[in-house]
């Protein structure tokens, strides 16, 4: 992969993960062809994902409509929940875009959502605290994903107040309760296509940004027995991995 540095190297088309690195080389040139994974019309990437316009376009691994999936899945595997906590960062503005979305699907769930906006550790221990308060808390973390070290620590504290957790990356799932998402493989396999179309001529204003088809359950057990969680075996069943 090559990065914003090596826009110089005048390289064939450059790849990218993540917006913020993708802005980065969008800053450096206007005409090397950019393939991306990532976030793209929410974070400013492209201005449409079906016609992309400019020198980039890619794979999106994020969007608002997956969001509202996140809710009905806790509802599923732990029944109880009847108040999730969305926990997120308020200085990304796309943050309302995903918790609109889990929150339309808890409407129609009955179940009430509580914003919690942090930008500190102590915010999000006083936000998780005020939920564990009361019984059949959830919690469901919001995109963009959270700096690592509050995310882990959000994860701790979950299951130390033993608080079902659901997040959008796979990888987070050894920490949490469960995750669901792109899979990943998939993702880079689509982007590759996208970069030999390019290096064979294709324009990457012609390409539209692709969806993802395949996502992935993943349940990890360990963190439901932590919890003091049974989950449904009917659940269970449909998981894509399950981490004992």
């Amino acid at each position: 992969m090559e990065h914003a540095a090596d826009v110089g190297l005048a390289p064939d088309v450059i790849v990218t993960t993540g917006a913020a690195q993708t802005r980065a080389v969008q800053q450096r040139t206007q005409t090397i062809p950019i393939v991306f994974v990532g976030d793209p019309v929410a974070t400013g990437v492209v201005r449409s994902v079906a016609r992309p316009e400019g020198n980039t376009t890619g794979i999106t691994n994020l969007f608002s409509s997956v969001a509202g999936k996140w809710l009905e899945l806790l509802k599923q595997a732990v029944p109880s929940v009847a108040r999730v906590a969305l926990i997120f960062d308020p200085q990304f503005s796309v943050a309302e875009i995903y918790a609109a979305s889990i929150e339309a699907a808890a409407t129609a769930a009955a179940i009430k959502t509580i914003r919690g906006p942090v930008h500190n550790t102590a915010e999000i221990e006083r936000a998780i605290d005020a939920l564990a308060a009361e019984p059949n808390g959830g919690l469901i973390a919001v995109p963009p994903p959270l700096a690592s070290a509050y995310r882990e620590l959000i994860l701790r504290l979950a299951v130390q107040h033993r608080l079902p957790v659901v997040v959008g990356d796979n990888d987070a799932a050894e920490m949490g309760l469960m995750s669901y998402g792109p899979h990943r493989a998939e993702l880079f396999r689509s982007g590759a296509s996208y970069v030999d179309r390019v290096l064979r001529g294709t324009k990457p204003g012609e390409l539209p940004v692709q969806f993802p088809t395949k996502f992935e359950l993943v349940i990890n057990l360990k963190t439901a027995k932590a919890m003091g969680l049974t989950i449904p075996e009917s659940f269970l069943l449909r998981a894509d991995a399950v981490i004992e």
